[in-house]
């Protein structure tokens, strides 16, 4: 298998795996939904994608620093449309943060890209992925987070993130 797709898949796998585990945490632990636990969620999630999305290009902490900012700016961006257009807030902000993902994979971490191409890149991997967490979004519903089947989300989490992550990370090799 080429390096790309297996960095592709192992990010999947990892961002599914703190995904699950945010879940988890929510459903088991987390009462009340203040803020500043969901903007917590939002920077330790994306933090963990940066840092391996870094990982992949040799620059680790560049990559957690901007994974980490750009997971906060979309959880507060959640908490100012939520009261505007509810719970579908949070499916522009996955749209969004995909973009955001291209952009700072493809112009501070790979720097081989312009700006066009990472917006390319980072659109079509906001399409692919939304429509994959579009998707898997019935996996909190029924609300019955003691009964939920973790394996499930783990695997939900997985096609959610996988389209993303092929787009930004495979490279398109010319033909010979």
């Amino acid at each position: 298998m080429r390096r790309d797709i297996r960095d592709a898949v192992g990010g999947a796998l990892v961002a599914a795996s703190v995904s699950t585990l945010g879940d988890f945490i929510w459903a088991t632990w987390i009462t009340r939904h203040p803020p500043v636990y969901g903007l917590t969620h939002g920077t330790l999630l994306f933090l963990c994608l940066g840092l391996y999305l870094g990982a992949c290009a040799g620059r680790t902490v560049t990559g957690a620093v901007a994974g980490a900012l750009l997971g906060f700016l979309a959880a507060g961006g959640f908490y100012v449309l939520a009261p505007l257009v509810g719970y579908s807030a949070m499916f522009v902000l996955w749209i969004g943060v995909w973009v955001g993902l291209g952009l700072i994979n493809g112009t501070v971490l790979q720097k081989g890209a312009g700006i066009r191409d990472a917006l390319i890149r980072g659109s079509l991997a906001a399409v692919g992925s939304g429509v994959a967490f579009y998707a898997i979004s019935g996996i909190w519903f029924p609300f019955h987070p003691r009964g939920w089947d973790y394996a499930v989300h783990f695997g939900a989490w997985t096609i959610a993130y996988l389209p993303g992550l092929l787009l930004l990370l495979v490279s398109v090799e010319p033909r010979r």
